[in-house]
């Protein structure tokens, strides 16, 4: 489990240090810098697979661009000549990197300046400007050292980590199946394609499970109108010949509709239950990574339905595997009323700008002060009366 995020420079984050838990939830106003803290991980993940480029930030789920926007630019200060983000694991093991890449002429991939690697014991990996003359800059060094690292290697199993990390951001034709999807994973896209075999896949798993009817049952429970939901290739016949649609289909019964006519693919049925069935997906299958990033968790989600959701993620992640992290943004305050604070693994950041511009972090903790108006008002009441921060100033 990645236990503490450190980045610098990276678009708004002039300098930042974050400690995670297992569900991580960060709010703020639009354009505070929310998603900059996964694109970071993202750009860490790249890193660590050994290049960092377009089409390896795209494949993470983060957006490609020019150096200059990567870099952070406030008036009042000089432009980073790097970017930095380090990772550290349960055990102290860590990584970091340093990137450059000239403003004015921009290279295809960036050049690693530093790299460090260690485990809970030694140093792996000790790069500098002036050190290994004879490696190719914009080649990463640890992962080419994780050939010669056991598998039960700390430091291997933080680089793991954060080779598999992705951000997702579903959006409703994916899920619906309507397009393919443009980054494709397992157990699904980082848009939502391949539901219906990321859930063909996560009912299997449960059926051979202890306990994994009633964790589906959950899944559904938070589903008011479905009886059932299956993965089918016979579902042709629920929807026009019109409409594109991939081999496998998600079918759902409607336990209100009479029998002759109560099921539905897709294409038809409602995006809060694909954005249900995506998530528990996400957080239960063994095949999906063991830490990843949901950019607007609350999109097309019923407030009361987001704060069931929320409530349920943390133990979701628990089942599947005790290190298992899950990072997401938030703008509707439902999605704090699920979260159980009292937990020190669910944690709750108010992502703001100071007057300077620059995206600060601030754990919101259940003080005693907080306690006491969390009695009286629900956290998605204080965060709109402004007790908690993290709103705009309109």
């Amino acid at each position: 489990m990645i236990r503490a995020v450190t980045i610098r420079g990276f678009k708004s984050i002039q300098e930042a240090s974050i400690e995670l838990g297992r569900l991580n939830c960060f709010i703020g106003a639009n354009g505070v810098g929310k998603s900059n803290v996964l694109e970071a991980l993202g750009v860490l993940g790249a890193a660590a697979n050994g290049v960092v480029d377009d089409e390896s930030l795209l494949r993470r789920g983060v957006r490609a661009g020019l150096p200059r926007l990567y870099k952070s630019s406030f008036a009042a200060h000089q432009t980073p000549v790097h970017i930095g983000v380090g990772a550290v694991g349960s055990e102290n093991e860590e990584y970091r990197v340093s990137l450059w890449n000239p403003l004015e002429s921009p290279e295809p991939a960036w050049s690693y300046k530093t790299e460090f690697l260690r485990d809970e014991k030694i140093e792996i990996v000790t790069r500098g400007p002036r050190s290994n003359k004879n490696l190719r800059p914009q080649a990463g060094l640890a992962a080419l050292k994780l050939v010669d690292l056991p598998a039960e290697n700390r430091a291997a199993q933080l680089m793991n980590l954060l080779q598999s990390y992705a951000i997702y951001c579903p959006n409703t034709p994916s899920l619906r199946g309507l397009i393919s999807d443009q980054q494709p994973r397992t157990p699904v896209g980082l848009s939502g394609g391949g539901l219906a075999e990321g859930f063909q896949s996560l009912q299997q798993f449960l059926a051979g499970s202890e306990g994994g009817e009633v964790v589906l049952d959950e899944v559904l429970e938070l589903i008011d109108w479905v009886a059932d939901v299956e993965a089918t290739s016979y579902g042709a016949s629920l929807v026009s010949s019109k409409v594109p649609r991939t081999k496998l289909m998600l079918k759902f019964t409607d336990r209100y509709m009479a029998k002759s006519r109560n099921e539905l693919t897709a294409y038809d049925a409602s995006e809060g239950a694909l954005y249900i069935l995506f998530c528990a997906v996400l957080c239960l299958l063994p095949q999906a990574p063991k830490i990843c990033a949901v950019d607007n968790l609350d999109q097309a989600l019923n407030p009361r339905l987001l704060t069931r959701l929320t409530a349920r993620l943390a133990g979701w992640l628990m089942r599947a595997d005790p290190e298992r992290q899950l990072l997401f943004t938030a703008h509707n305050p439902a999605a704090l009323d699920g979260l159980q604070l009292s937990d020190p693994e669910v944690r709750l950041f108010a992502v703001e700008r100071n007057s300077e511009g620059m995206t600060v972090f601030r754990r919101i903790a259940l003080s005693g002060e907080l306690l006491a108006m969390n009695k009286e008002f629900p956290l998605s009441r204080l965060w709109m009366m402004g007790h908690l921060g993290a709103v705009p100033n309109v």
